[in-house]
C-alpha cells in the first residue's frame, strides 16, 4: 500500500471448496501440499488485519483467487484504469499488458513483457499456450509429454499460435509432431486449465474496494 499508493485495493482469497478446474480435471494440483494448519487457523485474523488497513477481501464459490484477479483486472482495463497484481505466481504473467502489471513483492521487482520474453521466449499473450504445450508440473498438468518450454516456444514462434500448431501437427517433422498429435486433446484441455478466467462475477462493485488506508 505504501509502495504503490493504489486508489483501490483488495485481497482475493481462495475458495475452500472444489474449483471448476478440479471438477474438469481431477488430477489438477494433486501433488500440491495442503495449506499449513497454522496459516489456515490464522486466515480469519489475516482478513481482519487487511480490513483494518482498508483492504477488503473477496472469494467466489467454484473459482480460484487467480480467476478473480484476472476478472477484476479485465473490468478495470475496460474502465480505462490500471491494475497492479502483487504475486510471485507465473500464471499472472499472461495478464501483463499496457494496463496490467505484475509486481513480485518478495523480490521487489516488476515483471514486464521484457521479463516474460526473456524467461519464457514468448509474449505474455502466448504464455497460456506455452504452458498448454509444455505442461505445468506445479499444477500437475502434463500438456504434450516430451515437449519442453524451449521447444514449445519455438513452435509458437514458427506457427504463430497454439491453434496453428495443432492445425499443422501432421506436417511437424520427427517425434515432435507425433508427441503433439498423441497429446492433442490433453493440450486443448491444458490450455483451458492454465488460462485465467476473466469473466467471473465477483458479486461486488469495485467502488466498495476504494482504498482507505493512510
Amino acid at each position: 500500500l505504501r509502495r504503490h499508493q493504489p486508489s483501490h485495493a483488495l485481497c482475493a482469497m481462495e475458495y475452500e471448496g472444489l474449483s471448476w478446474r478440479r471438477t474438469l480435471f481431477p488430477d489438477y494440483k494433486k501433488n500440491r501440499r495442503p495449506m499449513p494448519d497454522d496459516l489456515r487457523s490464522a486466515l480469519g485474523q489475516i482478513v481482519s488485519r487487511f480490513l483494518a488497513q482498508g483492504v477488503g477481501t473477496v472469494s467466489v464459490s467454484g473459482f480460484e483467487a487467480d480467476d478473480l484477479i484476472a476478472s477484476i483486472a479485465q473490468k478495470v482495463t475496460e474502465a480505462g484504469g490500471r491494475t497492479t497484481v502483487l504475486s510471485t505466481d507465473k500464471s499472472f504473467y499472461q495478464l501483463i499488458s499496457n494496463s496490467v502489471s505484475v509486481h513480485d513483492h518478495f523480490a521487489a521487482q516488476d515483471r514486464d513483457t521484457k521479463y516474460v520474453r526473456q524467461r519464457f521466449g514468448v509474449e505474455p499473450e502466448r504464455l497460456a499456450e506455452l504452458f498448454a504445450l509444455a505442461g505445468d508440473s506445479s499444477l500437475d498438468i502434463p500438456g504434450a509429454r516430451g515437449i519442453g518450454l524451449r521447444t514449445a516456444a519455438k513452435l509458437l514462434d514458427d506457427y504463430g499460435d497454439l491453434e496453428s500448431v495443432l492445425a499443422a501437427v501432421g506436417g511437424i517433422p520427427g517425434s515432435r509432431g507425433r508427441m503433439i498429435q498423441d497429446a492433442k486433446e490433453a493440450v486443448i484441455l491444458a490450455q483451458r486449465l492454465v488460462t485465467l478466467r476473466s469473466d467471473v462475477n465477483i458479486g461486488a462493485n469495485l467502488s466498495q474496494f476504494r482504498c482507505s488506508a493512510k
